[in-house]
């Protein structure tokens, strides 16, 4: 019978639910099939060893016998009904009562080897499932119960049936080993369920962390994590890259789309690994279009260097690129430096970006390069001049500023 149980298709769900997808609910199922087949067990224990001492008895082992009909019937109607609450209610009122009354019909603490302590089961898989709140009052009928057993005891011990020691001496030992056996067991597999979620839960914060870390800087997403949410900060002196490829909108024409993605995020990976070589920060990419800054969120005095280091090698990155896929791949960078304010917008999808009139010549500096050339402004090229050689180039007309001289960096290092 107590197989049947256990290899029910409800307990049996509800184990494995429990133990391979600790949701809830799933858990709580788990946990309470491992009580009630305790539980279960430990009756046909019950009316094997009370029957054996008579007929007298009988009327003893009936409860053991009423709890596994219940069991069975609430069983059939969670099975049918599919109310967990229900059945639920039904086993923690079996689980508390039954022992309790083992206890009066055998006649009280000494004839029955204290087998009240059964009860405790209840509040244990009350706590477990139903949570602390709801647990209370389960904790609090155990006490109850066992307080009204004390002070009826000497009236159970009048009517008490006479026990052998020695099953008395077995009663007591089972309900000592058994009791302390069931709670650590599923106290056991309950912390193994936490551990288990605990450590499921670090990996997921683990993944939330680095996708943070991937739309945002990390200072940026330490601040948001200890709740600033209004970060706007002004930046005195910082270099912007803009770098965008030539004719790309024409050649996509002639790819498909999945060529064309994956092109795009080789040579973005690529330039992706330059930014974090040259720790400088990557803002965003629109279209085919990448932009980046030194000098904010964290300052350094060698912002333009780092932009400049980094623009060099993306034009080699970008030419073995090339002779690579076979494909004739060209780019514009526009530098400049200046004041920028830099923050974050968005309350939901955030978004790290920077504002400012240095922002905006820099991509007038990329919009008006020439082809496979990174051309910088005057406030770029003077705080690079000792290192870097560079050509004037004159007459450059942008958009919003007129007629401006720019500067040409030769692709060599003095």
């Amino acid at each position: 019978m107590s197989a049947n149980l256990a290899n029910s298709p409800i307990f049996a769900r509800g184990f494995w639910d429990g133990l391979f997808n600790p949701t809830s609910l799933s858990l709580g199922k788990a946990i309470l099939s491992i009580l009630v087949v305790a539980e279960t067990l430990v009756s046909f224990f019950w009316i094997y060893t009370l029957s054996g001492l008579g007929e007298g008895y009988a009327v003893i082992a009936a409860v053991p016998y009423f709890y596994l009909v219940i069991s069975y019937l609430s069983l059939f109607i969670f099975y049918h009904s599919k109310r967990f609450e229900y059945f639920t209610f039904t086993q923690l009122v079996m689980l508390l009562v039954m022992p309790f009354f083992m206890q009066w019909v055998i006649g009280g603490f000494e004839a029955s080897s204290g087998v009240a302590i059964w009860a405790i089961l209840s509040p244990v898989g009350a706590l477990m499932i139903l949570g602390t709140r709801q647990s209370t009052p389960w904790f609090l009928l155990f006490i109850g119960l066992a307080f009204l057993s004390w002070k009826m005891n000497n009236y159970f011990a009048v009517n008490a049936m006479p026990i052998p020691s020695d099953v008395k001496d077995t009663f007591f030992l089972m309900n000592i080993t058994g009791t302390a056996a069931i709670l650590y067991g599923v106290l056991r597999f309950f912390q193994a369920q936490k551990e288990r979620i605990m450590h499921s839960l670090e990996i997921e914060q683990a993944r939330s962390e680095k996708l943070l870390l991937n739309i945002l800087p990390a200072p940026i997403a330490q601040r948001l994590k200890a709740h600033d949410m209004r970060i706007a900060d002004h930046y005195e002196s910082v270099t912007v890259m803009f770098a965008d490829l030539i004719n790309f909108t024409q050649m996509s024409d002639k790819m498909s789309p999945t060529q064309l993605i994956d092109l795009l995020s080789e040579i973005f990976l690529k330039f992706d690994q330059l930014a974090d070589k040259y720790q400088v920060e990557k803002i965003k990419t629109i279209g085919d279009a990448y932009m980046v800054v030194s000098g904010a969120p964290v300052i350094c005095p060698d912002h333009a260097h780092r932009i400049i280091g980094m623009a060099l090698e993306m034009q080699v990155v970008l030419k073995e690129l090339s002779e690579k896929v076979g494909i004739d791949l060209g780019m514009r960078i526009g530098i400049n430096s200046g004041p920028v304010v830099a923050g974050v917008i968005g309350s939901s999808k955030f978004s790290y970006d920077l504002w400012g009139d240095t922002v905006n010549m820099a991509s007038r500096m990329e919009e008006t390069s020439l082809p496979n050339t990174i051309q910088v402004s005057t406030e770029t090229k003077n705080l690079l001049s000792h290192d870097y050689p560079f050509s004037l180039r004159t007459g450059v007309e942008v958009k919003g500023k007129g007629i401006l001289d720019t500067y040409i960096l030769l692709n060599q290092a003095r």
